[in-house]
């Protein structure tokens, strides 16, 4: 069994014990992912629809490091902090995955991490058989 543990760096995934995406063989799962940037500073604040497109991007920076890409993806689950949002955050989420169109769940949450994130989003994707030897 292949195993890749894809870290982004943060002093968070020591501490707290998550990967920013776990590789098992052909499946990749990416941990819930906010608009922070490499510096932890967040991104798009007050928008929907920019933090939106940020997390989509760290996503698909995780995914690329474990050898997948976007259209792997089988599966996303966005939490919001605000339901009223989701026309916003689908427009962005379907500019990425129309064509791909994986199941998908957007869930409204009471709070995510930090008072500024709108969005957290994970995803989970499965590679073609013939990438594992």
């Amino acid at each position: 069994m292949t195993y890749q543990r894809i870290s982004s760096g943060t002093e968070w995934e020591h501490a707290v014990g998550f990967s920013r995406a776990l590789r098992i063989d052909r499946f990749v799962s990416v941990s819930g992912t906010t608009a922070t940037d490499d510096d932890g500073n967040p991104v798009g604040v007050g928008d929907p629809a920019a933090q939106t497109d940020y997390v989509i991007q760290k996503i698909e920076r995780a995914l690329h490091e474990a050898g997948a890409t976007l259209a792997n993806v089988v599966r996303t689950r966005i939490y919001v902090t605000n339901a009223d949002d989701w026309e916003a955050i689908g427009r962005v989420h379907g500019r990425y995955f129309g064509d791909i169109r994986p199941a998908n769940t957007l869930v409204e949450v009471s709070r995510l991490v930090g008072d500024e994130y709108l969005v957290e989003i994970e995803a989970d994707a499965i590679l073609p058989a013939e990438t594992v030897a």
